[in-house]
């Protein structure tokens, strides 16, 4: 059976994640936040730092963002370290959520962190769609599939009682075997697999499964990298955000000015500084 050949090969093969040998939801919520969108190898010493220096939601909470936002260097998206800190807050005056709908009412939390908590934290029998289970999920399928079709696919697919190997199994298979350019004969599904590498990839424009990233040379995001990472040094003149930033004035004061509304800098005269 397919299950059986996921779930044994998982058991072989798991990749060797910190975050893996927790039950905590506090710390499988920060591995899973930090992970959007970012390599797991640098996510792996920011996420021991992170809990080595708020290993609770309470400690979390009770820190200035600007702390948050120094620990948070080099993962980039900082919007992602601010919700975090929001969430924190929430979760020390709610409690910890039990329920898919509990999770996605925190700040910076959607449908693939909140399921991802509740299968990698309690163990729930719910599918977590990430680029790479959407993914498999497509090509097992053989066709593009909706947004509702591929959860619905996931949630399916799940084992009873098995939450937690299936869907890290699933999160593996698509990372190292079912990748862009697939492995199939190292695919433990590949023989109940409907694509198999035949013909069009059914993944391409499924929903759930990302494409390319804009180019990070230049960008925005850039640039205001840059001048984070000079406030978490030190308070930075307003004048000199171009020079810090590597654009021109105009730019430069158009991006500093959005993160000061959203929050993640403050202005104090002529100074911006970490909140």
């Amino acid at each position: 059976m397919r299950t059986d050949s996921l779930l044994h090969w998982a058991h072989e093969t798991r990749r060797d994640l910190p975050w893996r040998d927790t039950r905590d939801p506090w710390a499988v919520l920060v591995s899973e936040i930090m992970s959007q969108q970012t390599q797991v190898d640098r996510v792996v010493p920011k996420y021991r730092a992170f809990l080595e220096r708020f290993p609770t939601p309470l400690a979390c909470a009770q820190a200035p963002l600007g702390d948050v936002l120094r620990l948070w260097q080099g993962l980039g998206y900082p919007r992602r370290a601010r919700s975090l800190h929001l969430a924190a807050s929430i979760l020390v005056e709610s409690g910890i959520p039990s329920t898919v709908e509990g999770w996605r009412a925190l700040p910076g939390v959607g449908a693939y962190t909140a399921r991802a908590v509740m299968a990698f934290a309690l163990e729930a029998d719910v599918g977590v769609v990430d680029t790479n289970s959407a993914r498999v999920l497509a090509r097992w399928a053989g066709r593009r599939l909706t947004a509702a079709e591929v959860q619905r696919a996931a949630d399916g697919a799940v084992p009873a009682g098995e939450g937690w190997a299936w869907n890290q199994g699933m999160l593996d298979l698509g990372a190292t075997v079912c990748r862009p350019r697939p492995d199939c004969g190292r695919c433990p599904t590949a023989r109940w697999c409907t694509w198999r590498g035949r013909g069009p990839d059914p993944a391409v424009g499924s929903a759930g499964v990302s494409g390319r990233q804009s180019r990070f040379d230049g960008s925005d995001r850039q640039a205001r990298g840059r001048l984070l990472k000079a406030l978490a040094a030190s308070p930075v003149r307003k004048a000199e955000t171009d020079r810090v930033m590597g654009c021109d004035p105009a730019r430069a004061a158009r991006l500093a000015d959005s993160l000061v509304t959203e929050g993640l800098i403050c202005l104090q005269g002529d100074w911006l500084a970490l909140p």
